[in-house]
């Protein structure tokens, strides 16, 4: 907070409490007749309205709350760039609360240091740590269920594009992943486009009845997309290149969407929780998501 801020706040927090203490003086003397205690409205003739103190206890209430306001801000920051002889932030609260909480959640993941992974997933506290973990930190990519969307990865389908062994899993975690698909429709043009889609269609079973197009685009695919695909379609892990024979599709199975992808390009990011979740953390979410479904 600059200079001028903190002077702004400090006659703000100043005027407000002199206010409020000069405003119940004021209401606490008592009037000494009822002329001076007279708000001028009459009723009735002789019904005159008089302007008397408040009760005291409900004055006491008022006072109560000026002594507070005045003991908050000598204790807690509020006045200005005075930090308070408490020494308190948010972000030392903060600080100690994940502390406290590192220490105490840590033993309990760390009684799993030593499993091995495999092993975790068929133990039922390992995995419900590792449940508790993707309700906070995953679904909001893979759904509440694990099984994605467009877009995001089925968790459950057994299909991965990095692998799906537990160690592969893991690093996909903690280090996060960044795929990559080119947009090619300046490279093919609009008739090798087409012949792309029909041949990459073809590989799951969904192709047309035009040959002549699928065997040019094979021709193509072996050219420009095999370098990630596979010479066959069936992916590379190691790039991350998807599997075209199978019947997952990150981003849609029609030839529109084929298209689109192989046009305009793609890029996914999983985001890397290494810095989020220590080691003992993330081994108990790898076990928990290779409950979910078959492995690779």
């Amino acid at each position: 907070m600059t200079t001028g801020w903190s002077l702004f706040v400090i006659a703000l927090v100043l005027i407000n409490v002199i206010g409020a203490v000069w405003m119940l003086q004021s209401l606490s003397k008592r009037k000494a007749s009822d002329e001076e205690q007279s708000t001028t409205h009459v009723w009735d003739e002789d019904l005159t309205e008089l302007n008397n103190p408040l009760p005291r206890w409900w004055l006491g209430l008022y006072w109560i709350t000026v002594i507070f306001s005045v003991v908050y801000v000598i204790i807690y920051p509020g006045f200005g760039n005075f930090s308070g002889f408490a020494g308190w932030t948010q972000t030392r609260q903060y600080e100690n609360e994940i502390a406290n909480a590192d220490e105490y959640y840590g033993n309990i993941f760390a009684a799993f240091a030593d499993m091995p992974l495999q092993a975790m997933v068929d133990d039922a506290d390992a995995v419900k740590l590792g449940r508790n973990l993707y309700a906070n930190y995953c679904t909001t990519c893979h759904g509440s269920d694990a099984r994605g969307a467009r877009g995001f990865p089925n968790l459950r389908d057994g299909s991965w594009l990095y692998g799906g062994s537990p160690e592969v899993i893991q690093a996909s975690i903690t280090n996060g992943r960044v795929g990559v698909m080119p947009a090619l429709g300046a490279a093919l043009g609009e008739q090798g486009t087409d012949e792309v889609v029909s041949y990459v269609m073809s590989l799951s079973g969904r192709g047309g009845d035009d040959a002549a197009m699928i065997a040019t685009g094979q021709q193509k695919f072996a050219q420009i997309c095999s370098a990630c695909h596979g010479p066959t379609g069936t992916g590379s892990p190691a790039l991350g290149g998807a599997n075209l024979t199978d019947d997952v599709w990150l981003h849609g199975s029609t030839p529109e969407d084929v298209r689109d992808v192989i046009v305009n390009g793609r890029v996914n990011q999983m985001p890397a929780q290494g810095n989020l979740l220590n080691e003992d953390r993330i081994r108990t979410l790898v076990a928990y998501v290779l409950s979910l479904g078959p492995a690779e």
